[in-house]
């Protein structure tokens, strides 16, 4: 008899781990965080409700996983084969040119908020967190703020190179080219695009009073 191969669990499990995290991003963007349920997840994923469980403890944290995962993808991308080892994808380029660096991460930043796979389940996500205090904060502490840190190394290595005031607050000042982007794509305040954020990082970099 032919020896049978045994099935590989770990295999199934990514599988499973991957068609929950798509039904869980489609769902919020389908009919909203209030709306999406463990079970309407399960059943869009083909699978269990208990092997949801098993391995997150309410439907925040798989949103959170999930929305991780794809974020990491969209750096993973961004980033390009060239870049190699796992934390060099999540890394702010440093050519020493600070104004190409910044106007680069954000030209991809407008590229992903304008990709419908992240903006929709995006946008749920942050309309839910400013009434749920809980989602909102685990969401800002485990999504937003590891991101903007990356800003803050980016901007202290130019401190030390020289290119901006080192006694300046680099938490702050990235909020000066961060902060409009987020606002006026969550209000709709304006179109965003290339010429947008290059601006920003302009007015950022050099100031309102004539050069």
């Amino acid at each position: 008899m032919a020896n049978k191969t045994a099935p590989d669990s770990t295999r199934r499990s990514e599988k499973s781990r991957r068609a929950i995290y798509d039904a869980a991003l489609a769902l919020v963007g389908e009919v909203g965080y209030q709306k999406t349920t463990i079970e309407g997840i399960a059943a869009r994923a083909g699978v269990g409700k208990q092997t949801i469980y098993r391995w997150w403890s309410s439907k925040a944290d798989v949103l959170l996983e999930a929305f991780l995962d794809l974020s990491a993808q969209a750096a993973e991308a961004a980033a390009g084969p060239e870049v190699l080892g796992e934390e060099a994808r999540y890394e702010i380029p440093d050519t020493g040119d600070l104004e190409a660096d910044l106007k680069a991460v954000l030209r991809a930043t407008v590229d992903e908020l304008l990709d419908p796979k992240f903006e929709i389940p995006s946008r749920a996500l942050a309309a839910e967190g400013v009434v749920n205090r809980q989602l909102g904060t685990e969401f800002v502490a485990k999504l937003l703020e590891p991101q903007l840190q990356l800003y803050v190394k980016r901007l202290r290595a130019a401190q030390e190179q020289g290119a901006v005031c080192p006694d300046i607050d680099p938490r702050i000042a990235l909020e000066l080219f961060v902060s409009p982007l987020a606002q006026r794509w969550l209000q709709h305040t304006g179109p965003i695009s290339y010429d947008y954020t290059d601006a920003l990082v302009e007015y950022a970099l050099y100031g309102l009073a004539p050069r």
